[in-house]
């Protein structure tokens, strides 16, 4: 009860923006310049600060942007119906809104590959490069033994945590513990940043059951794009996609991980084959670390400037 009386809510590092109603949670660096501005979007689970050194490393040469979609850590939760055009369509709004102009250059992360073809698709004319980010495939529950984003206990665990975490009771064991957020390369005021707001309230935790609940329409719209012609693509694929304790769960169940890991790599191939002027590049790292770890976003950032040099 003291922590939920006297705890300050955490402060969003960007600026909101009121889209019709829903003020939604903008960050834009670097200057406007020649070249395209690049889009951020993040994964189902993560923030703006899970892409934080793609943006440092770009920034000082063109125009970045990152948000969190409604909902989301920052942003506030939408009252609209929600559909998967939703997304694209408050993501023009905001961009408009904030005095931002196309072309662009759209990178999405895991989930955020998804929800930028549909972008794409809704307004092709200003979308001039694509980059997949160990990006989710539109038919990947259809192919893979993971048949959703979250399975039926995670959502229960999720609910709990959200409970007890509204209740204040996360916020009062940080403090009186001092627990502190796990290092996975980001610095650390955006590993702070992150575990301030989610032991604030369960907005976020509770946001995760709405990413699952809107997953399969997502998914099945990004699906509709089959061809972006010789729109430049740079798909990034990660090697290590499962831990080893998920390796033995799928063993148990007769499931062999390799194999999987195999289906994997072919929908990443699929994604760099949607359009003729496509690369891939594959990184000795996990789904996250391949843009948490520095050293990784380093190699992607150069690439990606290199398409927007090209582009321009």
């Amino acid at each position: 009860m003291c922590f939920r009386l006297f705890s300050s809510k955490p402060v969003p590092p960007g600026k909101l923006v009121d889209v019709n109603g829903t003020k939604l949670h903008i960050r834009a660096e670097g200057k406007k310049n020649e070249l395209p501005t690049l889009i951020l979007e993040a994964g189902a689970g993560s923030s703006t600060d899970m892409l934080h050194w793609i943006a440092e490393g770009l920034k000082s040469n063109m125009r970045v942007i990152r948000y969190d979609r409604e909902g989301k850590w920052f942003s506030e939760s939408s009252k609209d119906t929600i559909t998967p055009e939703l997304y694209a369509n408050q993501l023009h709004q905001l961009l408009e809104k904030s005095g931002e102009k196309p072309p662009y250059i759209l990178a999405g992360h895991s989930m955020g590959g998804p929800y930028n073809q549909i972008f794409r698709d809704l307004y092709p004319n200003e979308v001039k490069g694509m980059v997949f980010l160990d990006s989710s495939h539109p038919e990947q529950w259809n192919r893979l033994a993971q048949k959703e984003l979250f399975s039926e206990n995670q959502i229960f665990l999720i609910k709990t945590i959200a409970i007890i975490s509204d209740m204040g009771i996360i916020g009062a064991y940080n403090k009186i513990f001092e627990s502190e957020p796990t290092n996975d390369g980001l610095p650390k005021d955006c590993h702070t940043r992150s575990h301030n707001l989610t032991a604030y309230s369960g907005k976020v935790f509770r946001r995760y059951i709405k990413e699952n609940d809107i997953n399969d329409k997502v998914l099945l719209r990004a699906g509709q794009t089959k061809n972006l012609d010789s729109l430049p693509v740079l798909v990034f694929t990660a090697t290590e996609q499962y831990k080893e304790s998920q390796k033995e769960k799928y063993r148990n169940e007769g499931i062999d991980p390799d194999e999987q890991i195999e289906i994997w790599f072919k929908m990443q191939k699929e994604l760099k084959e949607l359009s003729t002027n496509g690369k891939q590049f594959v990184f000795e790292a996990n789904h996250g670390s391949i843009i948490t770890k520095k050293e990784n976003a380093e190699i992607i950032n150069k690439e990606i400037l290199l398409m927007a040099e090209t582009i321009k």
